[in-house]
């Protein structure tokens, strides 16, 4: 909260209804002296009665004597926020209060945000300002206005001041506190007291009575003779796997989708996916990366540093440039000392960019098992789709469909290599990213 020192001195300036009876009292000024010139002072006269009257109206309006502006000082990226004005004001009547902030572009629109206050009583009055961040760092509220006019809505004071206010605008963990997810955590495989996985997975738990509808597989063939009963293997799915989540933070990557860049969703997915693994027992690391790596962070193997992680992610930036696969892609190979599941999300918009991405996640294949997550183009598929009404129309969705061809097949071509490959709409790419994260620990695909 920042309050407006008490000694700042409000300037008066004239309001609209101010300058539209200007305009109706200039002519009839003109009209009388050009019908009776020796009554040319009563031109004068008028300007000077509405002058007065606008300097009254103001010294009526009261003085201000405080201004506070309320944030949230931390705030999450896409998720509904609300600047809160408060004026109070020392006598005085008022008709109208009116405040105005600037801000960081990331957190209003066009970094400028209006509202008009409502009173509280007859001196203090309120204001709510409703806002969406649309991307992650930290955006300050640069300068607040407030203009409040007179009881004749002719005169009214302005006072402005600089805020200075930061407010950080941290990843969207909405996925992470969802009641779906959280009940998962609790009551099924991942719970909060990481019980085991049995049934499923590769290292040897127990011996356990062979029940019909278990995997036939399963069954223990000298144990079964030995005891004459059938028994069958429980399995324990492997723990302490390592997962990395790259991050391409290129051109394509900040493009909005639905109003929020493309790397913020890639971004919360990922860090809901993160905290099943943490739950999991398994260690997790952040990797970014545009025209060089930017970001690698030590593994975390604990649920309770999931803060790192998200602190980690607030700090990728982003970038309006392509990314360098062959570099960033070789760099985390090389710093990887065991066999890992890396996630990398990307997109790609030409040809050139998609076949050196090929190369480069070909390369991880050899060692480690790679999961290629992207976001479907809704946009493109619309066009695709869309009935043509004329010969632009036809022109896009053709260009549309080819771009639509090109994307499917380098998707087939991640996937010839051994590439577990997602591809799902901005609302549906998180829970499929855990969905497939879990089927790949099941098979102990990862060790």
């Amino acid at each position: 909260m920042a309050s407006a020192p008490l000694h700042l001195r409000a300037r008066v300036v004239p309001t609209a209804r101010a300058a539209a009876l200007i305009v109706v009292a200039a002519p009839v000024a003109v009209l009388i002296a050009a019908l009776a010139p020796e009554a040319w002072v009563v031109a004068p006269l008028i300007g000077s009665l509405v002058l007065g009257l606008i300097l009254l109206d103001a010294a009526l309006a009261g003085r201000a004597i405080g201004l506070d502006v309320s944030a949230a000082p931390d705030v999450e990226v896409g998720h509904g926020e609300r600047l809160v004005l408060d004026a109070a004001f020392a006598g005085g009547w008022r008709s109208s209060v009116a405040g105005a902030l600037a801000s960081d572009a990331r957190l209003l629109p066009g970094g400028r945000a209006e509202q008009v206050l409502a009173p509280l009583d007859s001196l203090h009055w309120q204001a709510s300002i409703d806002y969406v961040p649309t991307r992650r760092g930290t955006g300050a509220l640069d300068h607040v206005w407030l203009r409040w006019a007179g009881p004749l809505g002719l005169g009214a004071r302005q006072v402005a001041r600089e805020l200075g206010q930061a407010v950080r605008v941290w990843p969207n963990l909405a996925l992470t506190r969802s009641p779906t997810l959280q009940a998962f955590l609790k009551d099924a495989q991942f719970g909060l007291i990481a019980r085991r996985i049995r049934g499923e997975g590769t290292m040897f738990e127990a011996l356990a009575e062979y029940q019909p509808g278990m995997d036939r597989r399963r069954i223990d063939w000298k144990a079964s003779a030995r005891h004459a009963h059938l028994y069958a293997k429980e399995m324990e799915a492997e723990r302490n796997n390592q997962i990395v989540f790259a991050f391409d933070c290129g051109q394509a990557m900040c493009e909005p989708v639905a109003g929020m860049a493309r790397i913020d969703r890639a971004v919360s997915a990922a860090l809901a996916t993160a905290y099943v693994a943490l739950k999991g027992g398994d260690r997790v690391a952040l990797f970014g990366f545009a025209a060089r790596p930017e970001v690698f962070t030590p593994f975390v193997a604990d649920a309770r540093d999931f803060p790192r992680l998200q602190g980690a992610a607030a700090a990728l930036d982003y970038h309006a440039q392509e990314p360098n696969f062959t570099l960033a892609l070789a760099t985390l190979a090389g710093r990887l000392q065991r066999r890992s599941l890396i996630v990398v999300f990307s997109d790609f918009t030409d040809p050139t960019s998609a076949e050196l991405m090929i190369e480069s996640i070909g390369r991880l294949t050899s060692r480690h098992l790679v999961l290629f997550v992207t976001m479907a183009d809704d946009e493109l598929e619309g066009l695709a789709t869309e009935a043509p009404r004329d010969l632009q129309s036809l022109a896009m969705a053709a260009t549309a469909d080819a771009l639509l061809r090109q994307r499917a097949l380098v998707l087939s071509r991640l996937r010839q290599l051994g590439v577990d490959v997602i591809e799902a709409s901005y609302d549906r790419i998180g829970m499929r990213l855990i969905d497939t994260y879990l089927a790949i620990k099941r098979k102990g695909a990862i060790g």
